[in-house]
């Protein structure tokens, strides 16, 4: 396996962390500082965007779905606030748009949940000339399906006879796996 090439943390190790599930929030927090990060931890898009302007931070994480709004709003600010601030959007409801939007608004990289803190670090890091590592612990293909699934669900706003339609599969079948727990 070819190791990927790291970067130093440098002097400036700032690292803003935007999310709004508290407890992954704080395990993440936790893992970064004994990584040698100085962490500013937050669960909301205006705490991060007003940590970017006023901080500055050199690094970020960032969760794309956030309680209060959209987690691209943060990266727009930092990216403007610091332009060589390196910037990772953690998503659960991974989809090549939503990537491809945060990759051309100037985040780093992009991870899907769950994320440990070993992929963010990477992500971080990475000096770019090569393609990151596979994920230690990828989502299975049957938990993808799951979180698809139900992020079309929510964009629908829980309709689904609606939902059925988009996805093109029949009103019961999806019943059947709405009823299910989500997959490992």
């Amino acid at each position: 396996m070819v190791e990927r090439a790291l970067r130093d943390i440098g002097e400036d190790n700032s690292l803003l962390l935007v999310d709004d599930d508290e407890p992954f929030l704080r395990r993440l927090a936790r893992a970064m500082e004994k990584r040698g990060f100085d962490v500013s931890a937050v669960e909301t898009v205006a705490e991060g965007k007003a940590i970017a302007r006023d901080k500055k931070p050199a690094y970020a994480v960032v969760d794309l779905r956030l309680g209060d709004g959209n987690g691209l709003d943060v990266v727009e600010v930092l990216r403007a606030s610091r332009p060589d601030s390196r910037i990772v959007v953690l998503t659960g409801y991974g989809a090549i748009a939503t990537a491809v939007t945060a990759v051309k608004i100037g985040a780093t990289d992009y991870l899907s949940k769950p994320a440990d803190a070993n992929d963010v670090t990477n992500a971080l890091l990475a000096d770019g000339a090569e393609l990151p590592p596979p994920p230690e612990n990828p989502m299975s293909a049957d938990r993808v399906r799951w979180e698809h699934i139900q992020r079309v669900y929510e964009l629908c706003d829980r309709n689904v006879s609606e939902t059925a339609r988009r996805l093109n599969m029949h009103r019961r079948t999806l019943q059947r796996i709405l009823a299910k727990r989500s997959p490992r």
